[in-house]
């Protein structure tokens, strides 16, 4: 019997009625449904301050801390991100950065790249737009890949997103549902061969 990937879902929104948090959900549902072991994380439960040196000097924040071990914790994960002028959000990108500082004193976390390296990564994008954000997906990745993380070849951009789902926050179209489930697949038959 084969032991369930554990899988990090998260969004880079945290607004409430954020279409890629919906993607989020929506994909951690077919992912459980896939046999993965997953975590629904949502980064408003964390407290990540403005990145700062001089902050980071006076001690580096619990709730980094926590998103560290969160990150270490998965072997794979799964990121659904807005498109900020052509680009992924402040908020995502301040969490990653905060999330690969060494942290000074801390054996455990001296290594900056700790939660990163060699953790699988699928990228998914929502938006109301014709092209779904893809352009944030391709200024993603070269930073995921920078912090030695493998991101799959297939990624999907959900177009249209404010029509896409159903009552129940769950994909109304099956082409949606085949472009995130393809995504989930390529996740969870490559983290357990490249953790091997």
């Amino acid at each position: 019997m084969n032991t369930p990937t554990p899988l990090l879902v998260f969004s880079g929104s945290t607004r409430a009625d954020s279409l890629n948090r919906k993607l989020a959900k929506a994909t951690a549902d077919l992912a459980t449904a896939a046999g993965a072991q997953v975590t629904l994380l949502d980064l408003s439960d964390f407290d990540l301050p403005i990145y700062n040196g001089d902050l980071e000097a006076q001690g580096t924040p619990a709730d980094v801390i926590r998103f560290k071990q969160a990150l270490h914790a998965h072997p794979a994960w799964i990121i659904s991100t807005p498109e900020y002028n052509g680009g992924y959000p402040a908020l995502l990108k301040n969490a990653l950065d905060w999330a690969s500082r060494p942290v000074a004193g801390n054996d455990e976390w001296a290594n900056g790249l700790k939660p990163f390296a060699g953790k699988v990564v699928g990228l998914l994008a929502a938006s109301p737009g014709g092209l779904g954000g893809i352009s944030s997906l391709s200024h993603l990745t070269p930073m995921l890949m920078k912090l030695q993380c493998w991101t799959t070849p297939k990624q999907f951009a959900l177009a249209k997103a404010h029509e896409a789902f159903d009552a129940n926050g769950q994909l109304a179209s099956a082409g949606a549902r085949q472009g995130v489930q393809a995504v989930i697949d390529q996740v969870l038959w490559a983290a357990p061969r490249l953790a091997a």
